[in-house]
């Protein structure tokens, strides 16, 4: 299986920290957050990376390379200026994540989830998501679970998208590339049964305000 991190956004919650700095390469234990990915792909034998960028993308390829140093392979998917958003920066990166089912991670949110339990599509899916219970940032959670399927309503409490997630590329197939959010696609599969989740209630933090930097720091580190 091949991965794509996620690290073009531009950051602006976690201003004046990056303001000089892409938000992936803020360290969390003294590594950055892109980096623990690498670690956790790595010990998973995923070593073909895709990594998209934007705002200040050229320090990721100055500091990461071409992944030898990690023991992978890394290609980057470079948006310029303007960033593509998630769905835009999947369909850009498909040309370097093939024809089968790929994970794509987010490059802003700290884990210790097992990439080596990532779970195997079946041909009636699209995707299957990783949730997480809900944080205090978002209370309302994302989606619901029933059965194995997602959905935006439905009778069960929602939980929260982890920002990890396995996609079959048929789900992009139609679109192009263009600014986009990954939001409305997913819903349009969910209504057709076509997108599956289970939930994770390991160590998870989205890295999104200089205060959640700090808490999961001090999580991690413990000061």
């Amino acid at each position: 299986m091949k991965a794509m991190i996620l690290a073009a956004g531009r950051g602006q919650r976690m201003k004046p920290l990056t303001d000089h700095c892409p938000k992936p390469l803020l360290r969390v234990a003294d590594k950055p957050l892109i980096e623990h990915h690498l670690i956790r792909l790595k010990a998973a034998g995923i070593v073909d990376i895709v990594i998209n960028h934007a705002w200040l993308g050229e320090q990721i390829e100055q500091y990461f390379g071409n992944g030898q140093h990690w023991g992978v392979r890394i290609s980057y998917s470079a948006e310029g200026d303007a960033a593509l958003e998630t769905a835009g920066g999947i369909v850009k990166a498909l040309e370097f994540l093939g024809s089968e089912p790929f994970l794509v991670v987010n490059g802003d949110i700290f884990c210790d989830y097992d990439f080596k339990k990532l779970p195997i599509l079946s041909t009636e899916t699209l995707a299957h998501l990783i949730l997480v219970p809900n944080p205090q940032h978002n209370p309302d959670g994302d989606f619901t679970i029933t059965g194995q399927y997602l959905q935006t309503e439905g009778k069960t409490s929602k939980y929260t998208y982890s920002g990890i997630g396995v996609y079959d590329p048929k789900l992009f197939s139609d679109l192009a590339i263009e600014k986009a959010p990954l939001a409305p696609i997913l819903t349009r599969a969910m209504q057709k049964h076509l997108i599956v989740g289970s939930l994770y209630q390991g160590i998870w933090s989205d890295v999104g305000t200089p205060q959640r930097l700090k808490q999961i720091n001090k999580q991690v580190t413990g000061h």
